[in-house]
């Protein structure tokens, strides 16, 4: 299950659109809006800090208080280098090293600090969700002054009217494994509440496991995905679009303002009959054919299991044609195929529809389009 050298050499090489080392991008103005306003509510220094995707398995989960039996540990969500490193899961990797230089601040404390950047995980194919989606973790830590549910509060309003000024919001509990009091923040939008955050008040073992005493130390974390903070605010609905070299497209990602649609090109779907395991969902379908299509990954604006029928309840016919073998189960899958800079062909789109299908079915007999 561990990446090999070119699949973690395509992951490390796509472009951050937080770091404007890489270029400008809307992103970056819309991040550096929620610290300005986190500085200005605070009166605090904020530092950001870079880091490599590459970190530490211990870092990415056990001292951030994950359980060995968590589900999030599963293969299917993590993407492992080797048995100790793994491309993060989450900027909450980087706390932990934070947390290590604070051990031996003596004096008064109070800083914001903030981890931005890509993250790696198996996810489903649609409009909304991609496998190397954008974070940030905007952690408060304070010494010789305890921070509290108010300060998390004040924390949420201030970041929630920094992405959408205005927004109504609610707050609903939720539990991570880092904080205590955790809240997950919705945000009212016209298709009803969304997610936006989740935030708590970092939790004492946290702290402790750190050598950093929380009878004299606390804090405030808070973790948000960029991308869809960031079509909230412009209004777009396709996540592709965030990243598209079309220059219609492109020069509307520069800054904040209104998303103002252009004419994409037509949707092409494919359906597909295929041999899998029992476990297969949308996700590890989905990773799977991300990978299938290298470069091309992005015409993929959606892969759909339409149907799942176990071989045993499949027409005597349909086993022998598909030579299925017991335990297995036949999926009808449904890709739509959009490039958003041309019109796909009906040749280019069968050929990216048989690379996918080679890549998902798992028998012995092949049906391909002509192409």
């Amino acid at each position: 299950m561990y990446l090999s050298i070119p699949q973690l050499t395509s992951a490390l090489s796509i472009r951050d659109l937080t770091d404007p080392g890489q270029g400008p991008h809307a992103m970056q103005e819309l991040l550096d809006g929620v610290v300005s306003r986190l500085v200005q509510t605070w009166n605090v220094p904020a530092t950001v800090h870079r880091t490599t995707p590459l970190v530490a398995t211990a870092d990415n989960y056990d001292r951030l208080g994950y359980a060995h039996d968590d589900v999030t540990r599963d293969a299917r969500y993590s993407r492992h280098a080797s048995p100790t490193v793994m491309l993060r899961s989450h900027t909450s990797a980087g706390v932990p090293a934070v947390l290590d230089s604070l051990t031996e601040i003596g004096n008064p404390y109070d800083r914001l600090h903030v981890l931005p950047g890509l993250v790696y995980r198996r996810d489903a194919v649609d409009r909304t969700h991609v496998g190397t989606p954008h974070q940030v973790d905007l952690w408060r830590l304070k010494a010789r002054g305890l921070l509290g549910e108010a300060d998390l509060h004040s924390m949420a309003a201030a970041v929630v009217d920094a992405v959408l000024p205005g927004a109504r919001w609610r707050a609903v509990p939720a539990a991570h494994s880092y904080t205590s009091h955790g809240l997950q923040i919705d945000v009212e939008t016209s298709a009803g509440w969304l997610e936006l955050a989740e935030c708590g008040l970092v939790h004492a073992r946290i702290l402790r496991s750190a050598g950093l005493d929380p009878r004299r130390w606390s804090g405030l974390a808070l973790g948000m995905g960029l991308d869809r903070a960031l079509m909230l605010r412009k209004g777009v609905d396709d996540i592709r679009l965030l990243r598209s070299p079309d220059p219609r497209i492109a020069a509307q990602m520069l800054d904040l303002g209104p998303w103002r649609p252009v004419s994409l090109m037509p949707a092409v779907r494919r359906d597909l009959s295929i041999l899998s395991t029992p476990e297969a969902d949308a996700e590890i379908l989905g990773d799977v054919a991300r990978e299938a299509l290298g470069k091309d990954a992005d015409v993929l604006e959606s892969l759909v299991i339409r149907a799942r029928t176990p071989v045993e309840q499949l027409p005597a016919a349909a086993v022998v044609r598909l030579e299925a073998q017991p335990g297995q189960v036949n999926l009808l899958v449904r890709l739509t195929l959009q490039a958003l800079d041309r019109t796909l062909t009906d040749g280019e789109a069968n050929r990216l529809r048989n690379r996918v299908y080679r890549a998902l079915h798992q028998g012995p007999v092949l049906e391909l389009a002509a192409g």
